[in-house]
């Protein structure tokens, strides 16, 4: 996975909160134990911690000394993408709304963009306080995505993942098609409360999914908007192996497993190993998000 050096990031798509605290209040989850219980009954890769009852209202993050430096003084060129992960996800993210804005184009809409927050240990949104131990998400009151870097190291020693840039790439992308659903209303879907192998839940999971490989068949070819060059500019079958196993790895059957010793479909809300891998990969071999229809 390699970007052109010589492009400019544009990091007013990503917004560094690492280092901040949220005053006045506590996050409602936790780490340890209560973090993983979140995690197997399915935030992981998920939309918004008011699925699982997170508080409201909290106000935004402040930035204290410790405030690590921010993304836009740091992340300015692809060069500085091929050798710091944090303006990698920020390369990302801008090929990957870099996409998005085409495909609308192309089809006749307008794509509206979402910002990245970058976060350390737990933060603030408009659907409730969150910390770390719920992994990445999108919050469709705020449109944005927010992250925690480290998650990437529990994706590959807690999970199991081969890891890479592009299982990265992979978890932000997935992300941004959760914001694509809640841009043409079928987000929505998700949150009749319903669980299981066939549920509305898992349905837009995997769409997600299949929405992330659609955006990976197109990267090479997508031209960023200042330079006219594609800002992504090598893609190998390795990172794309990589990337089906991170979605493997995030399978819900393989993470019960793992942590409650036993699958039980009925609790699913993202999909299982095989469905994820099959989605991404659908949306990779065709390129065309209209073969993403999950809920058919």
């Amino acid at each position: 996975m390699q970007f052109d050096d010589d492009a400019d990031l544009d990091t007013s798509e990503v917004k560094d909160v690492r280092g901040s605290r949220i005053p006045g209040r506590k996050a409602t989850v936790g780490g340890g134990i209560v973090g993983f219980i979140a995690l197997i009954l399915g935030l992981l890769f998920g939309v918004g911690p008011e699925q699982l009852g997170l508080s409201a209202g909290d106000p935004e993050p402040v930035a204290t000394s410790s405030s690590l430096a921010q993304v836009e003084q740091t992340c300015r060129t692809g060069a500085d993408a091929n050798t710091r992960e944090d303006c990698r996800i920020v390369a990302v993210v801008n090929s990957v709304q870099d996409f998005w804005r085409a495909e609308y184009e192309r089809r006749g809409g307008r794509y509206g963009d979402a910002r990245t927050v970058m976060f350390s240990n737990r933060v603030a949104t408009a659907c409730g306080s969150a910390t770390s131990a719920v992994g990445p998400f999108y919050c469709p009151g705020d449109r944005q995505v927010y992250l925690d870097l480290g998650f990437f190291d529990e994706l590959r020693t807690k999970f199991g993942s081969s890891g890479g840039p592009f299982a990265q790439a992979y978890v932000v992308a997935h992300e941004y098609g959760h914001h694509v659903q809640n841009m043409m209303g079928t987000l929505a879907r998700s949150q009749d409360g319903r669980t299981g192998a066939n549920s509305n839940a898992v349905r837009v999971e995997l769409q997600a999914d299949c929405y992330a490989g659609v955006w990976a068949r197109h990267a090479t070819t997508t031209p960023d908007e200042k330079t006219g060059r594609p800002l992504l500019t090598r893609l190998t079958d390795a990172d794309i192996r990589d990337g089906l196993d991170a979605a493997a790895a995030v399978g819900d059957d393989r993470i019960q497993e793992k942590f409650q010793g036993r699958v039980t479909p009925e609790n699913w809300t993202h999909g299982s190993a095989a469905q994820r891998q099959q989605w991404f990969y659908t949306g990779y071999r065709t390129g065309d998000m209209a073969q993403c229809n999950t809920f058919r």
